[in-house]
C-alpha cells in the first residue's frame, strides 16, 4: 500500500498562456531588435509583428550573442492572417489607444489579443471576461470587505481590476466579448480610455484618490458580430477605439496547415498519435469553406448554415476524429465526418440539418459522380445524417 506521505506528480496543465507557451522566442525578439520602443513596450513593434506572424523558415541570427538565450532561432508563425492586419494592431497600441477586433466567432480574436499583449507587455492575463452577468467593478475596483469592515476604505481594502492593474503597471488590458457587458458597465471605459484616470471617492484626501495610468497602459478588446445585437456599443465607447476586423483565413491550404499543427498538438496533450490523413483532412476543410461561404470551390451555390463553419470547429472536429480512432479502435475516420458536421449545423437552428443535407444532395453528390472515391464514400454516408 502507497504511504500517504508519497508525492504524486502535478498535473499537467491544459494550456499555458501565450507568455509562457513562447517564453523562449520572446526573450530572443527582446535580443535580436534593439530599435526604438514605445513607453513600457517589452519589444519593438517590428519584433511584436514578427513574434505574432512568424520570422519566415530561416532561423533569425541574434546580431550578438546574449547569456541563456540562443544564438539563432526560427520564430514560428502563430497568428494565421493578413500582415497588414497585425501591423495596425501594433501601431494601434503603440499610440496607446484602444484596439475592438471584431469578427464572426472562430476567427482567432482572442488568440491574437493574447499573443499581442504577450508580446507588447510580457503577460495576457490582465483579462476581464464580458458577460451580461459583469460589472462595473470588472473594469474598475472592488473591495476587500473585511479590510473595509475593520480598517474603513483604505488603499489595502481596495481590489484593482485587471484594467485598473493594467493602468498603474503601463501594460495591455485584455476585454473579451465587450459587447456581451450591459451598456451601463461599457460605459466605464468610456473615461478610462479619454482621462486614463481614475477616481476612488472613498479614499478622498488622500493621494490614492486618483489611479492615473502608467505609460504603456492600453486596452485590446473583442466582440463577435453575431453579437453585437446584444448590447450595442455606445457612440462614444466606439470613439475610443480603433475597429479592426479579423475575416477568415482566406486561404485553402493555410486553412488546413493551421487545422493539422493545432489538432496535432491537442492529440499529443492527450498522449495519442494525430492519425487524421492528409485526404480526410482536406476533406473536412473543403465541406467547412463550402458551407461558410455559401458557395463550393467549383463555383456551386452552397446554401449557408445559421451556425458560424469556423476554423476552431474544424480543429475540434478534427481532434475527435483522431481520438476516436485512438481510444476506440473506431475505424476510417472518413466515415465519422457526418455525424460530427451533424453536430456543429444543429448548435442554432435545428433547419440546419436540412442545409446539411442539402448540400450532400448537391456538391458531395456532384463530386461522388465525377468519380472522386473519397466523396464517393462521404455519398454512400448520406443516410447516417437521417
Amino acid at each position: 500500500m502507497p504511504s500517504t506521505a508519497q508525492v504524486t506528480e502535478a498535473p499537467a496543465r491544459q494550456a499555458l498562456p501565450a507568455e509562457e507557451r513562447y517564453a523562449g522566442e520572446l526573450a530572443f525578439l527582446a535580443a535580436y531588435d534593439s530599435g526604438p520602443r514605445p513607453p513600457g513596450w517589452a519589444l519593438t513593434p517590428k519584433a511584436v509583428v514578427t513574434f505574432v506572424c512568424g520570422g519566415g523558415d530561416e532561423p533569425l541570427r541574434l546580431p550578438a550573442p546574449v547569456k541563456g538565450v540562443p544564438d539563432r532561432l526560427v520564430v514560428t508563425q502563430k497568428f494565421v492572417g493578413e500582415r497588414a492586419l497585425v501591423e495596425r494592431c501594433v501601431v494601434t497600441l503603440a499610440g496607446e489607444r484602444g484596439l475592438l477586433l471584431v469578427g464572426e466567432p472562430g476567427t482567432a480574436k482572442s488568440m491574437l489579443s493574447e499573443l499581442l499583449a504577450a508580446a507588447v507587455c510580457g503577460t495576457s492575463a490582465l483579462t476581464v471576461q464580458g458577460t451580461a452577468g459583469t460589472t462595473e467593478d470588472a473594469f474598475r475596483y472592488g473591495w476587500n470587505y473585511a479590510l473595509l469592515l475593520a480598517q474603513g476604505p483604505t488603499p489595502q481594502a481596495l481590489v484593482a481590476s485587471p484594467v485598473l492593474t493594467a493602468m498603474r503597471t503601463g501594460r495591455v488590458a485584455r476585454i473579451e466579448e465587450v459587447t456581451r457587458c450591459l451598456p451601463e458597465v461599457q460605459d466605464a471605459l468610456v473615461s478610462i480610455l479619454s482621462d486614463r484616470r481614475v477616481s476612488v471617492p472613498e479614499l478622498s484626501g488622500t493621494d490614492d484618490a486618483t489611479i492615473s495610468a502608467s505609460s504603456g497602459f492600453t486596452v485590446i478588446a473583442t466582440a463577435n458580430l453575431r453579437d453585437r445585437g446584444v448590447s450595442e456599443m455606445s457612440a462614444a465607447l466606439k470613439r475610443r477605439f480603433n475597429f479592426e476586423a479579423v475575416d477568415p483565413i482566406a486561404d485553402a491550404a493555410a486553412e488546413t496547415a493551421l487545422i493539422r499543427r493545432q489538432a496535432t498538438t491537442a492529440v499529443e496533450r492527450a498522449g495519442a498519435p494525430f492519425s487524421v490523413d492528409d485526404s480526410v483532412l482536406d476533406a473536412l476543410v473543403t465541406v467547412f469553406r463550402d458551407l461558410r461561404s455559401g458557395r463550393s470551390g467549383e463555383g456551386w451555390d452552397v446554401e449557408k448554415p445559421s451556425t458560424v463553419m469556423s476554423t476552431a470547429e474544424a480543429v475540434q472536429v478534427a481532434v475527435s476524429l483522431s481520438l476516436a480512432d485512438a481510444y476506440l479502435s473506431a475505424g476510417d475516420p472518413l466515415d465519422l465526418i457526418p455525424g460530427h458536421l451533424l453536430g456543429v449545423v444543429r448548435k442554432d437552428d435545428p433547419s440546419d440539418h436540412a442545409r446539411l443535407l442539402g448540400y450532400w444532395d448537391g456538391p458531395v453528390r456532384r463530386r461522388a459522380e465525377d468519380g472522386a472515391a473519397m466523396w464517393r464514400r462521404l455519398w454512400d454516408l448520406r443516410e447516417t445524417l437521417r
